[in-house]
């Protein structure tokens, strides 16, 4: 869980995240204007990541994240305290979420190379 939503906690929480991706994955950041991100000088150094911001009142700018909440919703409301959610319980909606766009991706490929 979060230590709290504060810049420097936020910056904690996502630095130590990241850096257990593989590089290839955590090339850039793109967030929204929001305060939490008010250390983000500090985060591309420790997270070794380029940090973008949106626009304001453009949150199209950041499209498969807004399209990522939005099948996390089917599984978890706006509001849900995820903390009562098992690590396992988490990992299987990753999971689905993850197979869904595999899935799509071989339809994809199959019907243009066939």
């Amino acid at each position: 869980a979060l230590a709290g939503h504060g810049a420097e906690a936020v910056r904690d929480a996502i630095t130590r995240t990241i850096i257990t991706l593989p590089e290839e994955l955590r090339r850039s950041l793109t967030w929204d204007q929001g305060a939490e991100m008010a250390q983000h000088d500090r985060l591309k150094v420790d997270a070794g990541v380029q940090v973008y911001f949106c626009d304001p009142q453009s949150p199209w700018q950041r499209g498969t994240n807004e399209n990522t909440n939005g099948l996390l919703r089917q599984y978890f409301p706006k509001g849900t305290d995820l903390s009562i959610h098992s690590a396992d319980e988490i990992a299987a909606v990753a999971a689905a979420l993850n197979a869904v766009g595999k899935r799509r991706q071989k339809r994809l490929t199959s019907c243009c190379h066939e």
